[in-house]
C-alpha cells in the first residue's frame, strides 16, 4: 500500500496530450537537423522500444530537443523522437520508412530522400569473365553467324569476291568453334545447323566465283557427313555445276540421284529436276529421252517451259502430228493469274480507287505480267517455228496456229500472230508478197491498237517500195488510230523528209520522241534532218544523245565525226573516227575518211597509212587509188605509182586519163621505150586523143624515130577536126542565144549585120577566140569522167605536168584527194522503222 498513491482530484490522466509540440510541426521538418539525420541514417539499427506506463518516473527525464526543452505529458511519458541522455529515442511510428537513431540531428540543408537516391549511382555490375569456355563458345558462334550473313549480303549486292572471302572466314571461325567445344569436353554441344549453313554458303560462293572443283569438294563434304539430314537435295547443285562444265553424263547422274532422294511430297522440286534431266538429254542430242521427261512433266504438272521444250523436241525429230498436239497442250497450260479487269477502278469510291492504284504496280502484279509475257513469247516463237513444218506452206501452217490460238485463253494473241505472219514475209526479203499486204490490210477495221500496228507496217512496206503516196496514206491512218505510236510518227517524218520538207519532218520526229524518249530511229533521223538543215549544233546534240544509248553504233559515231568535219574541227572528227575504227577496224570507207582528214590537217604520213589500209581492204575505190598514185608521184616514186594507175585502168577501161598517167609514169622514170609502147597502145584505142598524139610526137622526135611525121600529121588532122567542132558548137550556141533574144524583143532582125563572122573584124575576133581556146585546150587537164566509180566531186588530178612544152621534172599539184561523199557510208539514209514483233 506504500506504493499506492491515490490520484489527486485536480490531476487529469490525459492532461498534456493536447499541448502543442514543435516536433509535429511539418513545416519545420526541412530545418529539423535531427529529423533529416534520422532520414539519412534510416538503415541503422534501432534499440528495442520499452513500454512506459503513465506516471512511471515521470519527472526523472527532462524533455529536450534541438529547439530546447520540450513540454512533458501529464504522465511523464517522453515525446516520440526526443533526445534523452544524449541519444535520440527511435520514432517507432515510421520504422518502415528507414529512419534510424544512430545519428543525431543538427545538420542543416538536407532534403527528404526516403529511397536513398542521393547516395549516387549503384555500383557497376560485375563484368563477365570472357575467359571461361562457355563465353568463348558463345562469342565464336555469334561471329560465325555474322560472317555468314555478311557473305550472303555481299553476294546479293553483286560482290562475289567479297562474299567468298566472308564465307572462307566463316569456315575458319567454325573450325575454331568445333575445336573449342572439343577442348571444353562437350563435343555433343556442336551446333549442326551452324556448321551446315557455313559449308553450304561456302560451296555456293565457290560456285558463284566459277571455282567449280572447290564447290564440288565442299558439297561432297556435306554429303559425306551422315549427321546432316536431307542433304541429298544438294546433288541438284552438283548436277548444275557439271552441266556448266558440259559433263553431261555426270550431270544426269546427280540429277537422277537427287530425284531418287526427294519424296513425292515435294512435287514442284521433282518437276524442276525432271526438267533439268530433259535439258541434259537435249544437250546430248537424245531427243527421244528428252521427250519422255517432258511428257511426264506435262502429264503430272504442266507448265509453259516444259510445253515449249516438248514442242522443240518434236520439231527436232520432225514429227508433224505430235508437234500439233504439243502446241495445243502448250496453249492450254493455265497461267494462274488474275484478270486485268480487277485493276480497273469500278466505282467512285476514293478508298477503293487508292487500293486499286496501290496494287496495280506491286511485286505480285509485276510477276504476273512477267509470266504472261513469257508465255506469249514462247507461243509466238513456237508458232513461227512450226508453221512451215506442220503444213505444206508457211502461210497454211501459220493459219492453223492462228485458229488454235483463237480458241484458247490467248485469244488476244491471234491478231499479233497474223501481223507477225506478214512481218515474217518481209524478213524473208519477200517485200512484193501480196499475202503480206493483204494480211495487214485486213486489220483496217479492227480495234485501234491492231489497226495502228498494221497501218504502220503497211506504211513501211510502201516506203521501201518507194510508193510514197501509199506510204503517206497508211502513215496518216496509223497516226489517226493511235497518235501516240512513235513508229507511225517516225514513218510520217521519213516521208516528209523524202519530200525535202525538213522543218515538218523535224516536228514529227520530235513528237515521236516526246511519246517515246527511247525511239532511236526518230532520234537518228532527227539528227540527219538537222544536218540537212545545216543546224550542226542541234545535230550534234541528237547524235551524242544517241551515242549514250547505242554505245557501239558505228553509224552514230560516224555521223558525229561528219558533223565535226562540217564545223572544220578536224581533231574531234579524227577522234570520233578512231572510235569507229576500234569497233570496225576493216571498214575501208572510214579508213579513207581518216586519210582524207589527216591530209587536210597536214599529216601526210598518217594520211598515207590510212589510205593504204583502205586500199588493202577495198582495192576498187578510185578515190583512194588516185590519192596514192598522186602521192607516189609527188614523192618521186613514179614506179610505185604505176601499179595504182594500172588498177584504175582495169576499173575504168574507157577512161583514157588513167592510161595516160601510166605512160607518164614510165616516161618520168626514164623508161622511154615502155612509155612509147603505152602511148601507141593508147592511140590504138583512142585514135582521136590529142594528148596522146602530142606525147607520141615528142617521144618520137627525142628518140629519132621515123613515125614522127606520121603522128605529126595525125595530130594536125585531129586538131583541125577539133577546131571545126568547136566552131560549130560556138555558132550553135550564139544562134540559139540570138533566137532567144529576138523572141524576147519581138523582132526578127536589126540594122546591123546578123552574123558577126561575115565582117573582117568579126573574122579577126573569131580567129583570136579560136587561138585562145586552142591554147586553153593544150593546158587543160584530162576530161572529167562520168563513170559510176567516180566521186561526185569535180576536182580531178592535174595532168599538166606531162605537157611536152614543160620540164620533165615538173611535179603534179598536191591536194588531189577528194572528199568521200557521205552517202558512201550511208550518211543520209533514214533509220528504218523497226517492225513490231
Amino acid at each position: 500500500m506504500e506504493n499506492v498513491h491515490l490520484a489527486v482530484e485536480e490531476d487529469d490522466l490525459y492532461s498534456g496530450y493536447n499541448d502543442y509540440n514543435p516536433t509535429f510541426d511539418s513545416e519545420e521538418l526541412e530545418n529539423d537537423v535531427g529529423f533529416q539525420q534520422a532520414v539519412r541514417t534510416s538503415y541503422g539499427r534501432r534499440p528495442p522500444v520499452t513500454a512506459k506506463f503513465p506516471g512511471t518516473a515521470i519527472g526523472a527525464r527532462p524533455l529536450a530537443s534541438s529547439f530546447g526543452p520540450r513540454m512533458a505529458s501529464s504522465m511523464g511519458r517522453p515525446m516520440t523522437g526526443t533526445v534523452q541522455d544524449g541519444a535520440a529515442r527511435p520514432m517507432t511510428a515510421v520504422r518502415a520508412a528507414g529512419y534510424t537513431s544512430s545519428l543525431t540531428r543538427g545538420v542543416y540543408g538536407m532534403t527528404f530522400d526516403p529511397l536513398g537516391q542521393s547516395r549516387g549511382p549503384a555500383p557497376p555490375l560485375e563484368a563477365k569473365n570472357e575467359n571461361t569456355p562457355e563465353e568463348k563458345i558463345k562469342i565464336l558462334e555469334k561471329k560465325v553467324n555474322d560472317l555468314v550473313k555478311e557473305s550472303c549480303i555481299a553476294h546479293s549486292m553483286g560482290s562475289s569476291e567479297l562474299a567468298l572471302e566472308k564465307a572462307k572466314e566463316a569456315g575458319r571461325k567454325d573450325r575454331a568453334l568445333v575445336k573449342q567445344k572439343e577442348l571444353s569436353g562437350k563435343p555433343e554441344q556442336i551446333n549442326l545447323d551452324t556448321r551446315y549453313s557455313v559449308l553450304l554458303n561456302l560451296a555456293n560462293q565457290y560456285a558463284n566465283n566459277e571455282m567449280f572443283q572447290e564447290a564440288l569438294n565442299t558439297y561432297q563434304l556435306i554429303l559425306n557427313n551422315k549427321m546432316f539430314t536431307n542433304a541429298g537435295c544438294l546433288k541438284v547443285n552438283m548436277g548444275n555445276i557439271y552441266l556448266k562444265l558440259k559433263n553431261y553424263p555426270k550431270a544426269l547422274k546427280y540429277y537422277r540421284m537427287a530425284l531418287d532422294q526427294i519424296s513425292d511430297e515435294h512435287k514442284e522440286m521433282r518437276t524442276k529436276i525432271m526438267q533439268n534431266i530433259g535439258m541434259v538429254f537435249v544437250c546430248m542430242g537424245q531427243y527421244t529421252d528428252a521427250i519422255t521427261s517432258f511428257e511426264q512433266i506435262m502429264s503430272n504438272s504442266p507448265n509453259i517451259k516444259a510445253g515449249y521444250n516438248l514442242t522443240l523436241c518434236y520439231y527436232a525429230i520432225g514429227d508433224r502430228e505430235r508437234m500439233k498436239k504439243a502446241f495445243q497442250e502448250l496453249i492450254s497450260v493455265p497461267l494462274c493469274i488474275d484478270d486485268e479487269d480487277k485493276y480497273i477502278p469500278s466505282n467512285d469510291d476514293p478508298t477503293s480507287n487508292l487500293i486499286t492504284e496501290a496494287i496495280k504496280n506491286d511485286k505480285l502484279h509485276q510477276m504476273e505480267r512477267d509470266r504472261k509475257s513469257m508465255a506469249e513469247k514462247f507461243i509466238m516463237t513456237t508458232a513461227k517455228l512450226i508453221a512451215p513444218a506442220i503444213e505444206t506452206s508457211f502461210a497454211t501452217g501459220f493459219d492453223w496456229c492462228v485458229e488454235m490460238v483463237k480458241s484458247s485463253q490467248y485469244v488476244e494473241l491471234a491478231n499479233d500472230l497474223e501481223i507477225n505472219k506478214a512481218i515474217t514475209f518481209l524478213r524473208q526479203k519477200d517485200i512484193n508478197q501480196v499475202e503480206a499486204v493483204k494480211t495487214l490490210k485486213t486489220f483496217e477495221k479492227k480495234d485501234t491498237r491492231v489497226k495502228s500496228t498494221a497501218a504502220t507496217n503497211l506504211s513501211f512496206i510502201y516506203f521501201l517500195e518507194k510508193d510514197f503516196d501509199q506510204a503517206d496514206r497508211f502513215a496518216d491512218l496509223a497516226m489517226n488510230a493511235d497518235r501516240y505510236n512513235p513508229a507511225a510518227l517516225t514513218n510520217k517524218g521519213n516521208i516528209v523528209f523524202v519530200k525535202q520538207e525538213y522543218e515538218k519532218a523535224a516536228e514529227f520526229f520530235k513528237e515521236a520522241l516526246r511519246n517515246d524518249s527511247m525511239c532511236t530511229e526518230a532520234l537518228y533521223n532527227l539528227g540527219l534532218t538537222y544536218k540537212r538543215m545545216n543546224h550542226v549544233e542541234e545535230g550534234l546534240d541528237c547524235f551524242i544523245k544517241l551515242h549514250n544509248i547505242l554505245r557501239n553504233s558505228t553509224q552514230v559515231m560516224y555521223q558525229v565525226a561528219s558533223l565535226y568535219e562540217l564545223k572544220e574541227n578536224y581533231p574531234e572528227a579524227i577522234e570520233w573516227l578512231m572510235k569507229v575504227i576500234s569497233v570496225t577496224p576493216t571498214d575501208p570507207h572510214v579508213l579513207a575518211k581518216l586519210g582524207q582528214l589527216f591530209d587536210i590537217d597536214g599529216d601526210k604520213s598518217q594520211a598515207f597509212q590510212y589510205y593504204s589500209e583502205s586500199f588493202r581492204y577495198l582495192p576498187s575505190n578510185i578515190t583512194v587509188i588516185e590519192w596514192l598514185g598522186a602521192h607516189y608521184i609527188e614523192t618521186q616514186f613514179c614506179e610505185k605509182a604505176i601499179q595504182y594507175f594500172e588498177r584504175a585502168t582495169l576499173i575504168q577501161p574507157n577512161q583514157v586519163k588513167w592510161q595516160l598517167m601510166v605512160a607518164s609514169c614510165y616516161r618520168r622514170s626514164g623508161n622511154y621505150q615502155k612509155a612509147l609502147e603505152t602511148y601507141k597502145d593508147i592511140h590504138h584505142k583512142f585514135p582521136e586523143n590529142i594528148e596522146c598524139l602530142r606525147f607520141l610526137v615528142r617521144l618520137c622526135t627525142d628518140m629519132g624515130l621515123k613515125e614522127v611525121q606520121e603522128y605529126a600529121t595525125k595530130l594536125k588532122k585531129v586538131e583541125k577536126m577539133k577546131e571545126i567542132k568547136e566552131q560549130k558548137a560556138k555558132l550553135g550556141r550564139e544562134g540559139s542565144s540570138r533566137g532567144r533574144k529576138e523572141g524576147r524583143d519581138g523582132s526578127a532582125g536589126s540594122t546591123g549585120t546578123a552574123d558577126g563572122f561575115k565582117t573582117d573584124s568579126g573574122r579577126s575576133s573569131s580567129s583570136s577566140s579560136t587561138k585562145g581556146e586552142r591554147l586553153i585546150s593544150k593546158m587543160r587537164s584530162y576530161p572529167v569522167s562520168n563513170e559510176p566509180y567516180e566521186g561526185s566531186n569535180s576536182k580531178e588530178l592535174d595532168a599538166s605536168y606531162v605537157d611536152p612544152l614543160g620540164p620533165q621534172a615538173e611535179r603534179p599539184r598536191t591536194g588531189a584527194t577528194k572528199r568521200i561523199e557521205d552517202d558512201e557510208f550511208g550518211d543520209d539514209e533514214l533509220g528504218d522503222d523497226l517492225l513490231p514483233e
